[in-house]
């Protein structure tokens, strides 16, 4: 986090870092499409091979972001064992084959199941690289003007540069009260609680969170109404770039990107891949 911007912006003088805001949202937009445009293990690992490519030419420093790969890949392993639960034969049906690896009550879990719980897994990760990229390269007050130049209304641009920036701020603020609840005797640490105990010790800090979540909205509500935000349809932004010919060059290979997607989809001769019918 970049103190002086008080968001998840770092500053690296990157050549992503040099793109517009918007333009990198709109990379992020076709990421998203591309993905879930497909139910193929092949691309997913492709998307993130060039994902972590674009995180390395980005020099977003692993440290910063690691806590946001960590909670993704702790939730998609908790997906996959919902997904186990409530469909163990989906895969199955979408294959037509039924390989079963072991069966357990009701339960049955084939490898046609194991091989979509993992497609699914992948392709949820496949997102987290170029989301990364963009919420790390992107300074928040540069990507709130850029939005609004194209179309966007200032009041939801603004909306998105007030949620940027206050992510580490609640990230501060659920650091500052573990810590309290950690003094009055919770445990938190592995080796103080077992992982039940220390799920439902993590419920001790929501209600304070809300409370504090609820307290830094009116503030920040009392001193927008103090400056008359949102009384002209039209309003003026401090910081703004023009489009330089990076942008046009990234808005391009991004749209390229897409059809490349689209043309990949209507030349596929199955919705989801199984490498073993």
């Amino acid at each position: 986090m970049n103190s002086r911007t008080g968001s998840l912006f770092y500053k690296t003088g990157s050549v992503i870092e040099g793109i517009d805001g918007s333009i990198k949202l709109m990379w992020v937009i076709f990421w998203s499409v591309f993905t879930f445009m497909f139910m193929d293990l092949r691309i997913f690992v492709a998307l993130i091979i060039a994902g972590l490519i674009l995180f390395r030419v980005s020099r977003i420093p692993w440290r910063k972001a690691k806590v946001l790969f960590i909670f993704v890949l702790i939730f998609t392993a908790f997906n996959s064992i919902f997904l186990f639960l409530v469909t163990p034969t989906y895969g199955s049906e979408l294959t037509g084959t039924y390989t079963t690896l072991f069966q357990a009550g009701v339960y049955q879990l084939t490898y046609e199941n194991l091989f979509y719980i993992l497609t699914i897994s992948v392709k949820y990760i496949a997102l987290l690289p170029i989301t990364i990229v963009f919420l790390f390269s992107t300074h928040p007050s540069l990507f709130a003007s850029s939005l609004d130049r194209i179309g966007v209304p200032y009041k939801i641009a603004y909306t998105i540069n007030i949620a940027l920036r206050y992510i580490p701020d609640v990230q501060q603020e659920f650091n500052n009260i573990t810590s309290a609840q950690e003094a009055r005797g919770v445990a938190f640490d592995k080796k103080d609680a077992k992982l039940f105990q220390r799920l439902k010790n993590y419920t001790t800090v929501l209600i304070p969170m809300l409370l504090t979540s609820f307290d830094r909205i009116e503030i920040v509500s009392n001193a927008m109404d103090l400056r008359g935000f949102g009384r002209y349809k039209k309003r003026t932004w401090y910081v703004r770039e023009p489009y330089t010919k990076i942008d046009m060059v990234a808005l391009a290979a991004g749209i390229a990107f897409l059809l490349l997607g689209i043309y990949l989809k209507a030349t596929s001769p199955s919705y989801f891949w199984y490498p073993f019918n």
